[in-house]
């Protein structure tokens, strides 16, 4: 299955750099650019894309705005949003993850991390890394918002089996489903099926809002995870 892509960013150069690569990986294939998030948003409404590929800072309506119009979408269900940062740790982060961004790059990430970014959102899978992870918690704690609305209801936590519980409390350390399932001794289809079983039952739009409950609910403590 070919994985459509739509581009925004208000750089057209970075924009041609980023379909260059994008249309020479075997398995996705750019279907749209736009330059604000204005336009992203029409973009991605005509072409409902597997996923959108967004800057931040952009004029006019922002990559945060676009975000949480496009995830607030109902025609837009299958579509997922993959934040570009210039920091892992940009004050923006938590408020993507608010918006319903479903993964975080930096802008200095090379070709192949890209393209595996892409495929990882693609799949349904949040990309956390341990710097946006500690950002979710600085901040997504210290202003709670929409998104986390109901979160901290230690009832909502009561769905989950024991299992689900271990499962989605290494993932809010930052840990990968590989490295969850070495530690756990089972294999990384297992650990995902129970990652997605404990979205389901708290209504988690993707990991990355999983991850956002774990810390509000008190599962995990608030506390920064090793770097």
């Amino acid at each position: 299955m070919t994985i459509r892509v739509l581009l925004a960013d208000d750089q057209a150069l970075l924009r041609g750099a980023f379909r260059v690569l994008i249309d020479a990986a075997e398995d996705m294939e750019v279907v749209g650019e736009a330059a604000d998030g204005r336009e992203a948003v029409e973009l991605a409404r005509a072409t409902r894309p597997d996923v959108v590929l967004m800057d931040i800072r952009m004029p006019g309506v922002d990559g945060l705005s676009a975000t949480a119009t496009i995830c607030a979408d109902e025609e837009l269900t299958g579509t997922r949003v993959l934040i570009l940062t210039t920091f892992e740790i940009d004050e923006y982060v938590a408020q993507a993850l608010r918006a319903g961004a479903g993964g975080f790059l930096g802008k200095g990430a090379d070709p192949k991390e890209l393209l595996a970014a892409l495929r990882t959102v693609a799949a349904g899978d949040a990309l956390l890394s341990p710097a946006a992870t500690r950002a979710v918690i600085d901040q997504f704690l210290a202003q709670p918002g929409p998104a986390g609305a109901g979160a901290g209801d230690p009832e909502r936590l009561s769905a989950l089996t024991a299992r689900e519980r271990e499962v989605m409390a290494m993932a809010a350390t930052g840990l990968t489903n590989e490295e969850i399932a070495e530690r756990m001794f089972v294999s990384p289809f297992t650990i995902r099926t129970h990652v997605h079983r404990a979205m389901s039952k708290l209504d988690a739009r993707d990991r990355a809002q999983l991850v956002a409950i774990a810390y509000q609910s008190g599962l995990v403590p608030a506390a920064r995870p090793p770097r």
